[in-house]
């Protein structure tokens, strides 16, 4: 079983925001593999699913980004399942609108959201899928962020949520190397910054 948590802030001020990006991408997943992320519990929204032969929980933290391990760290416990079976998707303001990173594991830079993670379950050995949503300097981070994007991003982004989704089920499925190989190369051929770059964090 994997716990596939997608990051964001709840309520509809913040919805398809830039930050919102991990929401976004679970929820193609969820669509893809029809999974409801309805059940309000534990601090979240959850839904109990499979993708291909694994059983597999998506969760949405209905705290704020910066208590987003809280719920984590009770899904974990609740369920019986240790960090490395946790995969998280999330925006990262260091990557290019439309490109994508893969880890298997790492430090939270200083994502807020994943800070909390880190520091609620005592492990950085887990995956997670740093979706690009760009930047732009001359605006203030927590502005940028909170921010929707323009139509025509919107649609680029549409596009990132669903590898951000073919992604998650090729690592529930044990081929974290192909979805590195697969989305991985592609970012490392078009971005001007460091592939480990993390999001400074509003």
């Amino acid at each position: 079983m994997y716990l596939i948590v997608g990051l964001g802030n709840p309520g509809l001020s913040y919805k398809k925001t830039r930050h919102n990006a991990g929401f976004q991408a679970l929820d193609a997943l969820a669509e893809r593999f029809d999974i409801r992320v309805k059940t309000k519990g534990f601090s979240a929204l959850y839904g109990e699913g499979r993708i291909e032969n694994e059983r597999v929980i998506l969760a949405k933290p209905q705290t704020y980004m910066n208590l987003s391990g809280d719920a984590v760290q009770q899904l974990l416990h609740f369920y019986k399942l240790e960090p490395e079976r946790l995969i998280v998707l999330y925006d990262d303001i260091d990557l290019p609108l439309g490109s994508m990173r893969i880890r298997a594991n790492g430090s939270a830079g200083s994502h807020n959201g994943m800070r909390s993670i880190l520091a609620c379950v005592h492990s950085e050995n887990f995956p997670r899928i740093r979706i690009g949503v760009g930047k732009d300097e001359s605006v203030l981070l927590r502005d940028y962020v909170l921010k929707r994007p323009s139509k025509e991003e919107q649609k680029t982004l549409d596009e990132v949520f669903e590898h951000a989704a073919d992604a998650a089920a090729l690592i529930v499925s044990g081929s974290i190397a192909e979805a590195q190989m697969k989305y991985n190369k592609k970012h490392e051929k078009n971005q001007s910054v460091s592939i480990d770059g993390h999001q400074k964090e509003a």
